[in-house]
């Protein structure tokens, strides 16, 4: 299937578009108008970009059915600040109730029964129920275009943070499985950052993987092993000397597998990967 974004509708383009791109996280944005009115409304077009200078992104999109703009776009332009509000499972109901398009001048704080709690150093209002929030100056916003669904990328830089300690582990950094984050799919689809969903993956920070290019023809060319066993193969610093190997595959129990032919090596080594026993796997593998 090949899609041409000038032969289908904005409408359609945008459902391929936000359901393919994701989970995207979720975020309040709160803001002022000159005349004070609150606004506060989410925004799954939302991320951070940098942290020196520490720098969160989001981009209201002009309304696909007639390209009018959003009272956050028209407020930031007015007054830009704005807080950027972290939205977890706890409050999920009342985020998408606030996305109702309500008259300009209404407070979604109030229909949405959220805590407007008072700014350190911007003027619009932080979400008291939220675990995290970031008071920003606008530095600047870029319209990406003039028609519907056209979207306006505020750039907002973090000038404080509010972090509620109860989402703090025992190190005291924020603690992914409590803080039990949301992110939007398409359609009207959620997903929900469970301990269950979560996995860890080594990150190749200060190491640097062999690759998957020198791991042997029969362990690359497996009919049994996955592109991610092959990722998580790779990212080993170095292949196992014979010495290495022999120490793991001089037993009668690998011999007996060894037995039953390369692909019960295969499925075997498979299984160490699955409980995070990697070069333990890779000597099997390198055993054949």
């Amino acid at each position: 299937m090949i899609i041409d974004p000038k032969k289908v509708s904005t409408a359609e383009l945008f459902g391929y578009l936000t359901t393919a791109v994701a989970p995207r996280p979720v975020c309040f944005a709160s803001t002022i108008d000159k005349e004070g009115n609150v606004n506060l409304s989410p925004f799954s077009f939302f991320n951070v970009f940098s942290a020196n200078p520490p720098m969160m992104v989001f981009s209201p999109s002009r309304r696909v059915r007639d390209g009018s703009t959003k009272h956050t776009l028209e407020n930031v332009l007015e007054v830009p600040e704005v807080v950027i509000n972290i939205v977890n499972y706890s409050i999920v109901e009342q985020m998408s109730l606030a996305s109702t398009e309500y008259d300009k001048g209404v407070n979604e704080f109030d229909k949405a029964a959220l805590t407007q709690v008072q700014s350190e150093v911007v003027r619009p209002p932080r979400v008291g129920e939220s675990p995290v929030a970031f008071e920003c100056k606008v530095d600047r916003v870029i319209a990406l275009g003039e028609g519907p669904g056209a979207g306006n990328l505020i750039l907002a830089r973090v000038v404080m943070a509010h972090i509620n300690e109860d989402y703090l582990g025992n190190d005291g950094k924020l603690d992914t499985r409590k803080l039990d984050l949301v992110a939007r799919m398409g359609g009207n689809d959620y997903c929900r950052a469970t301990p269950e969903s979560l996995f860890e993956i080594p990150k190749p920070v200060l190491t640097k993987g062999v690759g998957i290019d020198q791991l042997p023809p029969h362990i690359r060319n497996s009919t049994i092993l996955t592109g991610n066993n092959l990722g998580r193969l790779g990212n080993v610093e170095r292949l196992p000397h014979p010495a290495d190997v022999a120490k793991v595959v001089d037993s009668a129990s690998y011999r007996k597998i060894k037995a039953q032919g390369p692909e019960a090596i295969h499925r075997l080594a498979q299984s160490h990967l699955n409980q995070g026993r990697t070069w333990e796997a890779l000597c099997w593998l390198m055993g054949l």
